[in-house]
């Protein structure tokens, strides 16, 4: 399981969507991007349906889920 806490594009709150990882700022859980692109989706699709994510933290949170692949 990847430590999301040491990721800084991301936040938990247990007032928001249930506690899941959501991109900083947004209620956009980070499920969604690896459900969008397991789905066939492309990172510029995922930022057009979801707006309020940055190209930068759905980069951030695909380097995070590498290097965290890495060392486990």
């Amino acid at each position: 399981m990847i430590d999301w806490s040491q990721c800084p594009a991301v936040e938990r709150s247990p007032e928001k969507v249930s506690g899941a990882w959501l991109f900083k700022g947004t209620r956009v859980p980070v499920k969604a991007l690896f459900e969008n692109l397991e789905g066939g989706a492309s990172i510029d699709q995922f930022l057009e349906w979801f707006p309020g994510v940055a190209r930068a933290d759905a980069e951030a949170v695909l380097e995070h889920a590498q290097r965290s692949l890495e060392t486990a």
